[in-house]
């Protein structure tokens, strides 16, 4: 979904740097893998296609934060209340 995010932190020496990978248009969404002691995260299209990858050592990851679209789901599986 459109503004679908994940977060990474990352340890950098001295300091943390944070990235974040954001699905850009609708449709499209983010995926995570970890292989082979690297952490994915890859912005992806409705068929699979793969838009952008970034890519990080898992061992200097610390924090992988998923963060899914707000839905609004107040009126999700309600009936209209009847008028009688």
């Amino acid at each position: 979904m459109k503004g679908d995010r994940v977060e990474i932190v990352v340890d950098a020496g001295d300091t943390t740097r944070t990235y974040e990978v954001i699905a850009t248009r609708a449709g499209r969404r983010v995926e995570t893998a970890v292989r082979r002691g690297v952490v994915e995260v890859s912005e992806v299209t409705r068929s699979g296609t793969v838009v952008r990858t970034a890519r990080f050592m898992a061992t200097r990851v610390l924090a992988l934060v998923e963060q899914p679209v707000p839905r609004d789901d107040e009126h999700a599986g309600r009936l209209p209340a009847s008028q009688g």
